[in-house]
């Protein structure tokens, strides 16, 4: 039980850690592609191409530019939570910056539009579209960390699966899996779903209070 504990509390931070990274620069993104109509929507696109991207192949791609031998090797991030941070914030990149840019254009039609042509200032109508837009923003960082969280490929491949340092609950995963003890991989595999069951119901709770 501590075993597992450790690994729970591990994947938390990891994965946390990593939405809140993507987010930062994510929905800066979307909001910047919701203002620019020209070019939004061929950039759209391929944000929404690359998020069918395997996570294997993302994982495989980092390990080549971050091993010793790659142009990143010298920071020694292979093998470390900082590492799959890293990695698990690029690959939730493109989702969180294509759902983000739905409910901003959308929210930017509706009320930024209609605020600009009443006189509102850029920054009183940008403050205005994110808060109308915040919801459906704290979906998209929803939808993010359960990207991240159930991922395999980058957790893998960059960390290495170390006991007690980067082994989180889908690289415990397959690790039972790998040894045949399907018991606990279904135990694992459990806690995993219960807790991005959690963090959905949390945010529908907060989506709630913020509407009231």
């Amino acid at each position: 039980m501590s075993e597992l504990a450790e690994i729970v509390v591990r994947t938390l931070w990891i994965s946390g850690s990593a939405t809140l990274l993507s987010s930062t620069w994510s929905i800066l993104l979307s909001y910047y592609l919701s203002r620019a109509a020209k070019a939004s929507r061929l950039i759209v696109s391929i944000l929404e191409g690359l998020v069918g991207v395997p996570t294997v192949l993302v994982g495989l791609l980092l390990y080549m530019v971050l091993s010793r031998s790659g142009p990143l090797g010298f920071l020694g991030l292979l093998y470390t939570p900082c590492g799959i941070i890293i990695g698990q914030a690029i690959l939730v990149t493109p989702l969180i910056a294509s759902t983000s840019y739905r409910v901003l254009n959308k929210a930017w039609s509706e009320y930024g539009e209609l605020a600009l042509t009443l006189g509102a200032s850029n920054r009183q109508a940008a403050a205005l579209v994110l808060r109308e837009a915040l919801p459906g923003i704290l979906a998209s960082i929803i939808m993010g960390f359960s990207r991240a969280t159930g991922e395999l490929g980058v957790a893998l491949m960059i960390g290495g699966n170390i006991r007690g340092y980067t082994r989180v609950l889908t690289t415990a995963i397959a690790l039972e899996v790998s040894r045949g003890e399907f018991e606990n991989a279904l135990a694992f595999g459990g806690v995993l779903i219960l807790i991005v069951i959690a963090v959905s119901l949390c945010a529908r709770v907060l989506k709630r209070v913020y509407e009231a």
